[in-house]
């Protein structure tokens, strides 16, 4: 958390003032008096957005694309700094505490892609000094000495999407890996980095209880310091969603769920947020400011941001093609949405992401983040608690047991009218 004033400057000059960016003008905009009094200023992380993949998955609602032979690596990247660029005046003086670069398939840039990326943000920004800097890379991707100078470029936290050891069920995802990759992906991993994530499924097409056991136990077994343990939804707009396979009913699914709390719990694994199991101290701190309600720049194809000012909150998405994107990013314009987040939303916006934390969130922290009392939900936080979905004293606020089996009722008790 840092208090508002807005000073200093990141290593580039700003725009002349007698021709301002449409970014600074935005910029000063946002700066006039609003809706809100924010006091300070929340965290601020950077998300960056690659749109490629080799092979677009039947349950993925992500912005990913196939790439047709190849991609615009050069393109892409030129793109990226410029949109950073332009995004600059509305984070001046601001410091960047984490990095996440994700997909799509990021791991499909070269190592000097990522190398000069990872330069351009270094010179555009001031990273902190200990900045957690993830990359998420699936294991069909992975080669050794590309790892390797991925790591020696700053690079210092993986995110991989094994989803399964198992040949068959891989398969049935459409993933492009297989259960020999998967495990080799985890000896490359540990080769070059002391700090990653495994994304592991359950309740996958025709998943059986000692199958879902068989995965967590290897994952567990790899000592992977982070582990992102997912229930297989069907999503819209999938092709999943049009073409359903047949998945384990509810009970299947629940002792599954029991299953991995048993086992993560015995093997020293915190469960801290809905899908997020981590070891001591290696909680994702990026992902943390997500449901802490802190800020974050995204760029990069369909990115989305969420950054505030003293007195307003605001949210923004990129366009989602990737041939749009570097045509909008070439006009100067690469914002296809933009609104401010009214009064009567924050109360909402914020439990929704903070009440996924299993420990909740301290009572001051309300006010910090949305500029409101915590009066404006006081209504909802009584009615959640009488029915003990919640729990809350003059330090804490968080779901109850009961609460977290019904997160989805919990958060929406604060949507409003």
């Amino acid at each position: 958390m840092i208090p508002i004033k807005l000073v200093g400057a990141p290593a580039v000059p700003s725009a002349p003032a007698s021709s301002p960016s449409a970014a600074a003008q935005a910029a000063n905009a946002y700066l006039k008096p609003g809706i809100l009094n924010l006091t300070s200023l929340p965290p601020l992380a950077l998300y960056v957005h690659f749109p490629w993949c080799v092979r677009k998955c039947p349950y993925c609602d992500f912005n990913s694309h196939e790439v047709q032979g190849s991609f615009p690596e050069q393109d892409y990247l030129d793109a990226l700094r410029a949109d950073l660029e332009g995004a600059l005046p509305l984070i001046w003086g601001r410091r960047i505490h984490t990095v996440f670069i994700g997909g799509g398939t990021p791991s499909l840039l070269s190592a000097a892609g990522i190398d000069r990326l990872l330069s351009d943000i270094r010179t555009l920004l001031p990273l902190d000094g200990r900045a957690e800097i993830t990359m998420e890379a699936n294991p069909g991707t992975f080669e050794a000495e590309k790892f390797k100078a991925y790591r020696g470029s700053g690079i210092n936290r993986l995110s991989i999407g094994i989803q399964s050891f198992n040949s068959r069920h891989l398969a049935a995802l459409g993933r492009i890996h297989d259960g020999d990759q998967a495990r080799r992906a985890i000896e490359i991993a540990h080769a070059s980095f002391d700090n990653f994530n495994f994304d592991l499924m359950y309740a996958l097409p025709q998943q059986t209880m000692d199958e879902a056991r068989a995965d967590l136990a290897t994952a567990i077994a790899s000592a992977a310091p982070h582990l992102s343990l997912y229930h297989l939804t069907l999503e819209p707009n999938t092709l999943f969603a049009k073409y359903p396979p047949a998945l384990p009913d509810d009970d299947a699914s629940a002792e599954m769920q029991d299953m991995i709390e048993e086992a993560t719990a015995a093997a020293g694994y915190r469960h801290y947020e809905v899908s997020a199991y981590a070891q001591a101290g290696r909680q994702a701190r990026h992902n943390l400011n997500y449901w802490e309600f802190g800020d974050y720049l995204g760029i990069g194809a369909g990115a989305h941001s969420k950054l505030s000012f003293p007195h307003r909150i605001v949210r923004q998405a990129r366009y989602k093609q990737p041939k749009a994107y570097l045509q909008h990013v070439a006009a100067g314009n690469p914002v296809q949405e933009e609104r401010e987040i009214g009064r009567g939303e924050l109360g909402f916006e914020f439990m929704l992401n903070t009440l996924r934390l299993r420990d909740g969130f301290a009572v001051n922290l309300f006010a910090e983040r949305t500029g409101l009392t915590l009066n404006a939900i006081e209504a909802d936080l009584n009615a959640a608690e009488a029915k003990g979905l919640l729990y809350r004293d003059h330090q804490v606020i968080k779901p109850t047991a009961l609460g977290q089996r019904f997160l989805n009722d919990l958060q929406e008790m604060f949507l409003g009218d």
